[in-house]
């Protein structure tokens, strides 16, 4: 049995945690869960690219998931753009050693404020796969609802999947 922790932290991507990036990313059950632009095999490449591409965000969409002093996940916010743009996707990924210890729902509930705090935003919301049980868990214990499932509307792996819709709503001030 996993013991149950929330001892983590979120911080900014560097390339000293590369190795880990890769050693963690490169598992076919996390990128069975994403979209395809997650790469599967995970080179040290596309970690390059990935950290790159982040670190300098002001304010900072993407974050290193950090247990155990060790750089094991990732989760972001991407605010939309146009008529959506009071909106922001989240996404995130955990290596699988640290499954079931309460890290991502406490991760997932820090991003959304940070999301609500560093930008002006009205809905975030994030877009499992139906298959992804544990991952709808995370989002329902961090207080997201889910507002729609979209029927065989993802294409993966060969096969059609349900896309899920879940939210949550920029508390009242």
């Amino acid at each position: 049995m996993k013991r149950e922790t929330t001892n983590f932290i979120l911080r900014p991507w560097n390339l000293d945690d590369l190795d880990n990036l890769v050693k963690f990313a490169n598992n076919k059950k996390i990128a069975d869960n994403l979209t395809d632009a997650f790469p599967h095999p995970y080179f040290r490449e596309s970690g390059i690219t990935y950290i790159n591409t982040f670190r300098d965000d002001n304010p900072l969409r993407v974050f290193a998931i950090v247990a155990d002093e060790v750089a094991c996940g990732s989760i972001g916010i991407f605010p939309q753009t146009d008529i959506h743009r009071k909106n922001a996707e989240m996404g995130y990924w955990l290596a699988e050693e640290y499954w079931g210890r309460g890290i991502m729902t406490a991760a997932v509930k820090q991003i959304i404020d940070h999301g609500f705090r560093s930008f002006d935003l009205n809905r975030i919301f994030a877009r499992p796969f139906s298959t992804n049980l544990a991952s709808q868990r995370v989002l329902e214990k961090a207080g997201m609802k889910l507002e729609a499932r979209f029927e065989k509307s993802l294409f993966k792996n060969g096969q059609f999947l349900d896309e899920l819709f879940y939210s949550i709503l920029k508390p009242n001030e």
